[in-house]
């Protein structure tokens, strides 16, 4: 067990917002090492159960997650996600500027898989229909910070709507760009939503972690204009 406190972003008796860090993965890697579950037990806080994870962050990715005090909580809120009750805002360095200042990205997905590679998304005409509207907030140093609202919910949706959609990867990402620039690919859930029929939203913002700010990106957040 870590002796790490992981930042509460929103807490009421069916959900937290966890602000998770870059680095701490949702599920157990098989090579070993950090995960959520090493953390679920500080998160009780008070609870008998522990909270359970009700979406999902890449490794890398961090910021916003969403996470169900009970199992009655969970099913609602996974339903939620399904019905697109849900925003979620990201933000995004890419390794380079785009020509366009926003747009929106429509591109399916599909996983592929290969021995030498491991597996991917793709864009595929027969995969999961996949939407995502991004517009820049700022640039420096040849870069571009990306506001992100993702309207589907894809595995790497984001990162391939960035590589393939606007055309350039997001600095970092060593799957579908390249891994210099930064340590990790540079992903962060800045904001989340959920709707709540008879009670007030779940609402969390998390600003731009240090990583972020090192790159020149740091006053900008889910509220810039």
């Amino acid at each position: 067990m870590t002796d790490t406190t992981i930042p509460i972003l929103y807490e009421d008796g069916e959900a937290l917002v966890i602000d998770k860090p870059a680095g701490l993965s949702i599920d157990r890697p098989r090579k070993g090492g950090p995960c959520l579950d090493d953390y679920l037990e500080q998160l009780k806080l008070g609870f008998q159960r522990p909270p359970s994870a009700v979406h999902r962050l890449d490794t890398d990715t961090s910021g916003c997650l969403l996470l169900a005090r009970n199992p009655k909580a969970h099913k609602r809120f996974s339903a939620a996600f399904e019905a697109q009750q849900v925003t979620k805002v990201y933000h995004g360095i890419l390794a380079g500027i785009p020509a366009q200042e926003e747009g929106v990205v429509e591109l399916a997905l599909s996983k592929i898989s290969s021995a030498e590679k491991g597996w991917r998304m793709i864009p595929a005409k027969k995969g999961k229909p996949s939407v995502t509207a991004w517009r820049v907030v700022a640039t420096h140093e040849g870069r571009a910070l990306v506001e992100f609202r993702p309207a589907t919910g894809r595995t790497h949706q984001i990162r391939v709507h960035a590589a393939s959609g606007i055309g350039i990867a997001l600095v970092g990402d060593p799957v579908y760009g390249t891994k210099q620039g930064a340590p990790r690919t540079m992903l962060h859930a800045s904001a989340l939503t959920v709707e709540r029929e008879g009670k007030t939203d779940i609402a969390a913002t998390s600003p731009l972690p240090a990583d972020f700010q090192a790159l020149g990106f740091g006053g900008e957040g889910p509220d810039a204009p």
